[in-house]
């Protein structure tokens, strides 16, 4: 396990601010700006890795090998996406363990149907209530410790409403999860029933041009949710100025925006000087 765990986590921030890493270097930024946690979502991890949509097309071993690359970036504690689990009771417990064992802070497992879809996406199914409840059940049962944070989402508000999106995430509660997910509110309205109507510590997940408004930390405090996930704010605002670069490039034009890092700074952010210490003191003089 980390360092710290996302219970300790919440003493220090709360809401606690959660960026979602799509890569190892954006972990490794998010570290180095002060925040707590940060998390690794399925839509980033398919994104970037694959140029891939998050709907169910990648299996658990291609998860496993993105998440192990992330995590070398950062220290930080970290919340993945497990998806609906990648199958039955046994494939939940085979996530659980294996993610446990890879140091991860914590997981999130849903409600919806394999194969599953983007949370704000059209399309979407759940599964049975029950069959919900059992994924959950062996969940907690498979961590070795308690300090791993289990997280119960539902994806029910777009497929049968929102009442059964919050009997749901009552239930994940009453099962023991550590935390609870109520996926695409669509009004402010919504967020305050959700987070006013659910006895647990809430996720509030702030997805730019989804169906959820985009509300302020504070706000959403208020409401009742104590951490606040952004799932595409590192992603959307990559993908922009990697194609305004292609674009300069494509004009014959090379003018690097005010605060561009230079090369020093940069071989620095990936830790060169570390690299050179061991090879100094290891190496022998070799090169």
């Amino acid at each position: 396990m980390p360092d710290r765990t996302i219970h300790e986590a919440l003493k220090v921030e709360d809401p606690l601010i959660v960026p979602i890493a799509h890569d190892a270097l954006s972990a490794r930024l998010i570290e180095k700006a002060g925040f707590h946690v940060y998390s690794i979502g399925g839509f980033a991890l398919a994104g970037v890795r694959h140029a891939l949509p998050d709907v169910g097309v990648l299996s658990f071993g291609e998860f496993v090998n993105g998440v192990c690359d992330i995590m070398g970036g950062s220290s930080l504690p970290v919340i993945v996406d497990g998806d609906d689990g990648y199958g039955d009771v046994k494939n939940v417990t085979r996530t659980v363990q294996s993610y446990e064992a890879m140091g991860v802070a914590g997981l999130v497992l849903e409600d919806q149907t394999n194969p599953k879809r983007c949370g704000h996406m059209d399309g979407k199914s759940v599964v049975p209530l029950d069959v919900a409840t059992r994924k959950l059940e062996a969940a907690l049962a498979a961590r070795r410790s308690s300090d791993f944070f289990i997280v119960g989402r539902t994806d029910a508000r777009s497929v049968t409403g929102l009442d059964d999106a919050i009997t749901r995430a009552r239930r994940f509660a009453d099962v023991g999860v550590d935390a609870v997910i109520v996926e695409a509110p669509q009004s402010v309205e919504e967020l305050k029933r959700v987070g006013g109507e659910i006895d647990c510590i809430q996720f509030a997940n702030m997805a730019e041009a989804g169906r959820t408004p985009i509300l302020p930390p504070k706000d959403l405090k208020d409401m009742g949710f104590s951490i606040i996930v952004y799932p595409g704010t590192l992603l959307l605002r990559v993908v922009k100025t990697v194609c305004d670069a292609l674009d300069d490039l494509r004009q014959g034009t090379l003018e690097l925006p005010e605060g561009t890092k230079n090369f020093a700074e940069l071989t620095e952010l990936f830790e060169l000087s570390k690299w050179r210490d061991i090879d100094d003191k290891f190496g022998g003089g070799e090169r």
